[in-house]
């Protein structure tokens, strides 16, 4: 098992290119499954789980090639199932569901894992497509879905749900009639795949709204698309100039998906500029402590609540950082405290009161979002910082010890 080990203190000045999305990159990949043929995605990012999504559809007889882009042809899908072996680490394998119900009218799919983080039921994902007509049992850990042809429906989520908003818009897209989703996801990952959807031939209008709708039809044709750049991990490379006081500059990125994380930092006493698809920020003087919410996009991204927390443990003033997707997303303030961050935690609050600096400590990753936090504090952190379990944070970021050596980090991988 590998491990990070970080010497902190110095200021990063370079720049970074931001890799593809895995959160767009993932349910895509699942996409292919609507139509027979060759799909073709550039920018597919080079992670841990991309490539159990790639080992999936390779199970179900998708021949995949990945040497420049990510080619898959699933003109020969065998198996309609998603076996616990091979999706337990990843939730985002429930994404399989929907396409292959509504191209093959059966599935079996194995109940999701991923970051412990808190209950991500799929519940809603069910619902929704019992209301289409698909006949669904849970079987020993499994969900078993059948389907003649999906039809239409008016569904309302009970709350804001990406996986299932994606879900049930690739199902729609082969349903007989209208298909109305309302209070759907409005990120940007959603309105990347609504757009490779209509490149198939999907009758899709509202992304990026609270209210899709989808007109199906008879089937769908291949294309090819390029992945749109990851905003959580441009948002991370921001906080990390700001965090240790240098300066970067990120490349191949979007400003427009990082408004409220850059509103949020700029609060903070970062100085960021954002022009065309590059973004510069830098800090001068102390880190100004302030309050952030999560909540569904366009607002401030749970993804990026444990990397901000990190930033302000070292902020002048006391921060309120509350966590409203999530009601299990704090376990990195245990190994912040460890770094020496003064951290309360009051429900689903933090309260964060700045020190002048963290020091280096042997702490443990418990989930993707909280490793890169832990990252981001030993790069600020006086001493060595070990970072043991980081197989958390390949699962999201495309080789970070690479990129943040480019630009002047002290850290290097290592085996325990």
């Amino acid at each position: 098992m590998d491990k990070l080990v970080v010497e902190g203190g110095v200021p990063l000045e370079g720049e970074v290119r931001i890799s593809g999305s895995k959160n767009a990159a993932l349910p895509l990949i699942a996409s292919s499954l609507l139509a027979s043929g060759r799909h073709c995605f550039f920018n597919t990012p080079r992670l841990r789980d991309i490539r159990t999504m790639q080992t999936l559809l390779r199970y179900m007889g998708a021949v995949l090639n990945s040497e420049e882009a990510l080619h898959i042809d699933t003109s020969r899908i065998h198996r309609f199932e998603a076996p616990y072996q091979l999706v337990k680490t990843m939730r985002a394998s429930v994404l399989v569901l929907g396409p292959m119900l509504a191209r093959f009218g059966r599935a079996r799919v194995s109940l999701p894992g991923g970051c412990a983080i808190g209950a991500r039921p799929i519940n809603l994902h069910l619902k929704a497509l019992e209301q289409m007509g698909a006949e669904i049992k849970l079987d020993h850990g499994y969900v078993v879905a059948r389907a003649s042809r999906l039809h239409g429906a008016s569904i309302t989520f009970d709350q804001v749900t990406v996986t299932g908003t994606e879900n049930i818009m690739m199902a729609a897209c082969l349903a007989e009639g209208v298909t109305v989703l309302k209070n759907a996801a409005r990120e940007p990952e959603v309105v990347a795949l609504a757009d490779y959807l209509i490149a198939m031939g999907a009758r899709i209008a509202g992304a990026g709204t609270p209210e899709i709708t989808i007109l199906g039809v008879e089937e769908l044709s291949p294309t090819s698309c390029t992945v749109i750049p990851d905003r959580i991990e441009a948002g991370t490379y921001l906080v990390a100039a700001g965090i240790t006081g240098g300066h970067l500059k990120l490349n191949a990125c979007r400003p427009d998906h990082l408004e409220a994380v850059i509103q949020k930092l700029t609060e903070a006493g970062l100085a960021i500029n954002a022009e065309g698809d590059t973004i510069e920020v830098s800090r001068g003087s102390r880190i100004c402590s302030v309050n952030a919410k999560t909540q569904p996009f366009p607002a401030f991204p749970t993804d990026m609540q444990a990397q901000f927390m990190a930033l302000m443990s070292v902020g002048h003033g006391v921060s309120l950082i509350s966590e409203n997707i999530f009601e299990n997303r704090f376990m990195h303030v245990l190994e912040l405290r460890r770094m020496g961050a003064d951290i309360e935690l009051d429900g689903r609050t933090a309260v964060v009161r700045g020190v002048k600096r963290l020091s280096g400590a042997p702490v443990m990753a418990t989930d993707l979002r909280a490793s890169a936090s832990l990252v981001l504090g030993a790069l600020a952190a006086k001493g060595k910082t070990e970072i043991s379990r980081i197989y958390h944070l390949d699962r999201g970021y495309e080789s970070i010890e690479t990129k943040l050596s480019a630009v002047g980090a002290k850290i290097e991988r290592v085996k325990e």
